[in-house]
């Protein structure tokens, strides 16, 4: 198993499954089967693989810890940058056919709907993360620091939950099984994260501390 997942086709067979829900979309507007309002259909679909490859990246670190391979953080970067290529295009659909990039009129409809408020949030955290997605920025930037900024991954996925919930009229289903993906993957981290301090060696106690009377 550890040794299918350092395998370079491995990798390479990842990278065209994601670029699958692409060409899905085009595979379907060729045959004319965007419905008949295209736009707002190309527009959902990838806010949706956004969020889904929002939700892979975040199955990375518990599914390498419960399966016991390692190898499986070589794709997370991968599925990260994927998700920011699927949010870029989701924006772009939304800037360039919304608004005919018409700036002013975008950023007035970020500020007033808020729906718009949040998914816009969600996608300029997006940007930093990957932009500093190399191993050079790992450097620059030191261990620490670089985790703390990747962190905002967390923001994003809840900002992209909440604009979808904001978005949707009637049905929720689809927002709430994101929901529900994105809250126990968060809170399986805050569960790791208390587990691993009560596990750190506690300073020792001077012995003036430990006995009332000083002695030994």
């Amino acid at each position: 198993m550890a040794s299918m997942l350092t395998s370079k086709w491995t990798k390479a067979g990842v990278f065209l499954a994601s670029l699958g829900p692409l060409g899905y979309l085009v595979w379907k507007g060729f045959r004319a089967e965007l419905t008949a309002n295209p736009i707002e259909y190309i527009t959902h679909e990838l806010g949706d693989w956004t969020l889904i490859f929002l939700i892979l990246t975040l199955c990375v670190t518990p599914a390498r810890r419960l399966l016991r391979q390692p190898a499986l953080i070589r794709f997370r970067r991968m599925l990260g940058l994927f998700a920011f290529f699927y949010a870029c295009l989701h924006f772009s659909i939304f800037f360039v056919f919304d608004h005919f990039f018409d700036v002013a009129a975008m950023l007035d409809d970020v500020a007033e709907r808020k729906y718009i408020t949040v998914g816009f949030l969600g996608f300029v955290l997006l940007i930093p993360l990957a932009v500093t997605s190399t191993a050079g920025w790992i450097r620059r930037l030191g261990g620490r620091r670089w985790q703390r900024l990747h962190q905002a991954i967390y923001i994003t996925a809840i900002a992209g939950v909440v604009h979808f919930f904001w978005l949707v009229k009637s049905d929720i289903t689809r927002p709430t099984r994101y929901a529900v993906a994105v809250g126990l993957l968060l809170a399986y981290r805050v569960v790791m994260w208390f587990a691993e301090r009560q596990m750190r060696p506690q300073p020792a106690r001077s012995a003036g501390k430990l006995s009332p009377t000083g002695g030994s």
